[in-house]
């Protein structure tokens, strides 16, 4: 099953409009499990007991098929580089999402950033405004701190490095920088799971 069908089963007749917490969650499910036959925790870095419990809470009509896709070796959640658990850290410091949901966002939000496209494309997004929205939902504060609409995934780094004392920016004030059109230009492109389909 290619990933744009996943998505259409996984969103179970509902639409990003009318469901889009199911949305946020169906994305990243989809464009993961049509990445590979196996191991759609460590796509998502999520530990088997995290994915299994999130696919029970909201996905249960399709958590039978979806469950060929782990890797039965586990470790599903164990960092692919040295910069996740930080940036899961990051994440999880400004979690406004109670009960697990944070967890599990904060860690497909790490995972996902590890790809090499816009962060929303490899989160199976629609553009950049779901992206957005899924900020300032799961990840209020650091949302509201991202005042200026920064490309996610350099703001994350920014951050990071900020919390470690190390200066990465060329210019104290971004005006003032030459890498403004990289750090806050648009993210255009196609999502992924239009690609895919």
């Amino acid at each position: 099953m290619d990933a744009a069908t996943l998505y259409r089963v996984l969103m179970a007749g509902k639409d990003r409009h009318s469901d889009f917490a199911r949305h946020l969650l169906a994305g990243p499910l989809a464009l993961a499990a049509s990445e590979g036959e196996d191991g759609l925790d460590r796509r998502l870095g999520l530990s088997a007991n995290d994915l299994t419990c999130l696919l029970l809470d909201h996905f249960p009509h399709a958590s039978a098929h979806l469950a060929r896709f782990f890797d039965h070796g586990g470790g599903g959640d164990t960092p692919e580089s040295i910069e996740e658990p930080d940036l899961r850290g990051l994440l999880l410091d400004h979690c406004s999402l109670p009960g697990p949901q944070g967890r599990w966002f904060a860690h497909i939000v790490a995972r996902r950033s590890l790809r090499p496209n816009h962060l929303w494309q490899d989160l199976g997004l629609v553009d950049r405004s779901d992206l957005s929205r899924l900020m300032a939902t799961a990840f209020g504060p650091l949302a509201r701190a991202n005042s200026r609409d920064m490309k996610w995934k350099k703001f994350f780094y920014r951050e990071l490095c900020q919390r470690e004392g190390v200066l990465i920016c060329k210019s104290p004030v971004c005006a003032a920088c030459s890498d403004v059109a990289v750090c806050f230009g648009t993210e255009d492109g196609v999502s992924l799971l239009a690609r895919i389909a």
